[in-house]
C-alpha cells in the first residue's frame, strides 16, 4: 500500500513494513476464567498499531502478556523473531520491549533526571561489582578526558572505569530524552513535585532510555486535557518518525482515530476486528461492543 493520509489524520507509512511482534493465538487463563482466548494479530514494524475495545475487553492483560507479567496458557508470542513467551520482564526489556503503565509508576523521591537514567541504566554493561570498585578500564578519547590537568594525565596512563563513563553517557541520554518529550526545564525537580501531565511524559521518556524496538503506551492519554492529549499525539507520530514501532492503548477514541495505522479490537477476550481506523470505525461488530447494542443488531 502507497503512504497515503487517511481521513483520521493517521498515516499508514509503516503499515507495509514486516512483522516486528506476532501474537500467535494466545490463550490465557485464570482458573476457570478465560481472559484471552486464541487472540492472534501482528505488530509491524514502523507503524503505532492501536489495541483498543470496551472496558474489561482484555487489553492489558494482552499487554501484560506481551511484557512477561504473564505466561499464556497455550498460544506463544514473537517478537523480532524470537519466542518470549515466558520471558522475564527485564529480559524482555533488553531484548527491545519497553512499557508505560495505565497507572504511573515513577520513583517519586528521585529527580526527573534520576528517573530517567533509571531506563538508560538498562543498557549498562558494568556489573554491579565492577560499579562499586571501577574495576574495568578502557582508553578514553579524548574529549571524554577529565579536565582536570593531573586526573587527565592519570587517565591516560591507566584509563577510565567503565563505569564513569557509562554513567556520563547515561545522564547525556536522560537529557536527550527530556527534551525530546518537551520536560527538560523540570529535569533536577522531584517526580512527586511535578504536574500530572509532565509525570506522563518522564514515564515515557523512562521508557526511550532503553532504546526499544517496541514501545508499548497503556493509556497514556488518561486525566490529560484536549490540549495535552494533541500534544500527546503530535510525540507519538515524533517516537514514530525516529525509527521506534508503537503499540497504543487508548479509549479516547478521538487520539485513536487521530494517530493509529491500525486497530485491533477486543471484546470479551477475544479479537472481534482488526484494519485501518476508519474501516474498524464502521465495522458493526464494533458499534455494537462499543454501544452496547446485542449480537443480532450488529448483524443487521
Amino acid at each position: 500500500m502507497s503512504e497515503q493520509t487517511l481521513e483520521s489524520g493517521a498515516h499508514v507509512a509503516g503499515s507495509s513494513g514486516d512483522a516486528l511482534l506476532v501474537v500467535d493465538d494466545v490463550t490465557l487463563r485464570f482458573g476457570g476464567v478465560v481472559a484471552l482466548n486464541e487472540v492472534a494479530f501482528e505488530i509491524r514494524r514502523g507503524e503505532i498499531l492501536g489495541l483498543i475495545g470496551p472496558n474489561g475487553a482484555g487489553k492489558t492483560t494482552c499487554f501484560n502478556v506481551m511484557t512477561g507479567v504473564y505466561t499464556p496458557t497455550s498460544g506463544e508470542i514473537r517478537f523480532d523473531g524470537d519466542r518470549v513467551s515466558g520471558v522475564k520482564p527485564h529480559r524482555i526489556n533488553a531484548m527491545g520491549i519497553a512499557r508505560t503503565f495505565q497507572n504511573i509508576r515513577l520513583f517519586p523521591e528521585m529527580t526527573a533526571m534520576e528517573n530517567v537514567m533509571v531506563g538508560a541504566d538498562a543498557r549498562h554493561k558494568t556489573s554491579v561489582m565492577g560499579t562499586l570498585f571501577r574495576l574495568y578500564r578502557v582508553k578514553a578519547k579524548e574529549h571524554e578526558l577529565p579536565d582536570n590537568p593531573l586526573k587527565r594525565s592519570l587517565a591516560k596512563v591507566f584509563g577510565i572505569s567503565r563505569h564513569t563513563l557509562e554513567e556520563r553517557a547515561g545522564r547525556q541520554k536522560s537529557m536527550e530524552m527530556l527534551r525530546f518529550v518537551g520536560i527538560a526545564d523540570r529535569a533536577h525537580e522531584l517526580a512527586r513535585n511535578l504536574p500530572y501531565g509532565y509525570q506522563r511524559r518522564l514515564e515515557i521518556a523512562r521508557a526511550l532510555a532503553t532504546e526499544p524496538k517496541l514501545l508499548c503506551l497503556d493509556e497514556p492519554a488518561a486525566g490529560f486535557n484536549p490540549a495535552e492529549k494533541a500534544d500527546l499525539m503530535n510525540l507519538i507520530r515524533k517516537i514514530r518518525d525516529k525509527g521506534q514501532t508503537v503499540l497504543l492503548i487508548e479509549h479516547d477514541m478521538k487520539l485513536v482515530m487521530g494517530v493509529t495505522d491500525r486497530l485491533v479490537v477486543l471484546e470479551f477476550g477475544q479479537k472481534i476486528a482488526e484494519g485501518l481506523p476508519e474501516e474498524v470505525a464502521r465495522n458493526p461488530k464494533v458499534i455494537a461492543a462499543y454501544l452496547g447494542e446485542p449480537d443480532d443488531a450488529a448483524q443487521a
